[in-house]
């Protein structure tokens, strides 16, 4: 046992004088240290956050019964993909970037993060702001509503389980709602479709009947407006062309309350470059318009127990 002693008294000795160096470091040489932790743990929790994993807010009832304003969530980046950081921090300045490979591709049934590629006929979103939907059709699906009842390649789509409804109205088949996509359509939220979802390689028809379908994803892949007319002939980038052959794969995304959702029916189809991740779990809820100073108390009651550590599906 003599050897396990005096490996003790070795190590007594190696801590001892570890903590006389420590002792005499001077104030300057101490607050170095506590900065070089302080920027190991930012640098640490900025890669966790662009690589891993992300906090998010719901801030509207898109999406109820599944999210409720005011559930916190965590949303996986690896699982399609995770991107190197898209904007300069605290501004809508665009970088370049780059993906990772993912797990798996988005499937029918996912609830999705992505950035929001814009309003219907605009180039793109005035803000960097995310969206949370669920993707209903993938790249190649027709998506069809009847009724307000969603159908994609034929087939019921199988509702979510908190999905909801609050207008028992359902608007006819055939009178349009103007802010509907794609523009100039006879479609309405209750009646939509038949819609193809764009898949990678498609070669789409290009005429005056068609045009309003595809012209702002035209301008959108090119990032800049190129579609024109002369006459009755489609232009892109100043040449006649008569069909069109799509660069990306897209998405349709709803929200599970479905009369009170702005989605994919509304500003259409969502890019595969423009999804960030996939809803993984509700880590805290609570009430989002009650403020901390003077309603602390009832904030801290708002607490909604049973929603913590909910999975999301």
């Amino acid at each position: 046992m003599e050897w396990l002693k005096n490996y003790w008294k070795k190590r007594q000795e190696k801590k001892r004088a570890k903590d006389e160096l420590k002792k005499n470091r001077t104030r300057a040489q101490r607050a170095w240290d506590m900065f070089e932790n302080l920027l190991f743990a930012a640098i640490a929790a900025l890669i966790l956050k662009t690589f891993v994993v992300e906090a998010y807010t719901i801030p509207t009832g898109s999406m109820e019964n599944t999210l409720l304003v005011g559930d916190f969530l965590l949303v996986t980046k690896f699982t399609y993909g995770s991107t190197s950081p898209r904007y300069i921090p605290f501004t809508d300045v665009a970088l370049p970037y780059f993906q990772l490979p993912g797990f798996k591709e988005p499937k029918r049934g996912d609830i999705i993060v992505f950035e929001y590629p814009g309003d219907r006929d605009k180039l793109k979103s005035d803000e960097a702001v995310n969206y949370i939907k669920r993707c209903v059709g993938i790249p190649g699906d027709e998506i069809f509503v009847k009724d307000k009842i969603l159908y994609v390649d034929g087939d019921l789509f199988t509702p979510p389980k908190h999905m909801k409804f609050v207008n028992p109205t359902i608007t006819p088949k055939g009178i349009s709602n103007p802010r509907i996509f794609p523009r100039l359509s006879n479609f309405n939220e209750d009646n939509y479709g038949p819609m193809r979802v764009p898949k990678k390689g498609d070669v789409v028809e290009l005429n005056i009947e068609t045009i309003e379908q595809w012209r702002t994803l035209i301008d959108r892949e090119h990032g800049k407006r190129v579609v024109t007319f002369e006459g009755e002939k489609v232009k892109i980038d100043g040449k006649t062309v008569s069909t069109y052959t799509v660069q990306k794969n897209y998405y349709f995304m709803m929200g599970d309350n479905r009369d009170d959702s702005a989605d994919s029916r509304f500003w259409g189809f969502v890019p595969e470059d423009l999804i960030i991740g996939e809803a993984l779990i509700i880590y805290w809820s609570w009430e989002r318009d009650l403020d901390f100073f003077p309603d602390f108390i009832s904030k801290l009651a708002s607490v909604k127990i049973n929603r913590i550590a909910k999975l999301i599906y």
